[in-house]
């Protein structure tokens, strides 16, 4: 079953900081500020997740059909994720992730003391 836009936005807004906002005049999920997911309107869809170099080569070499990225973000540390495709366990996990490499110090200090 795919997974939509408002059950993303419904899963980080549970994380500290976090908000629906816009990039590139599209929906955003930002952390303080920082852009941590945004949903793609261009022809290939997807949703582009921040991660790690090292991650998105992981996810690429998987060859699972839920991860894939274009030339444009090539260098970059994120990925493109097919909503239709992905296990929504997995995504939660990126998203996590995204926000941790978004987030202020203070902010994941205060929310790992109380997770």
């Amino acid at each position: 079953m795919a997974i939509r836009w408002e059950q993303v936005v419904a899963s980080a807004v549970e994380l500290p900081k976090v908000e629906e906002s816009t990039s590139y005049n599209t929906p955003a999920l930002k952390v303080a500020g920082k852009l941590m997911a945004r949903l793609r309107t261009e022809a290939e869809g997807g949703l582009v997740v921040v991660c790690g170099l090292d991650e998105k080569e992981a996810l690429l070499a998987s060859g699972s059909a839920a991860f894939y990225t274009t030339p444009h973000y090539d260098g970059y540390g994120s990925i493109i994720v097919d909503l239709d495709r992905v296990d929504s366990a997995e995504l939660r996990d990126m998203i996590v992730e995204a926000w941790r490499m978004q987030a202020p110090k203070t902010v994941r200090r205060r929310y790992d003391e109380t997770h």
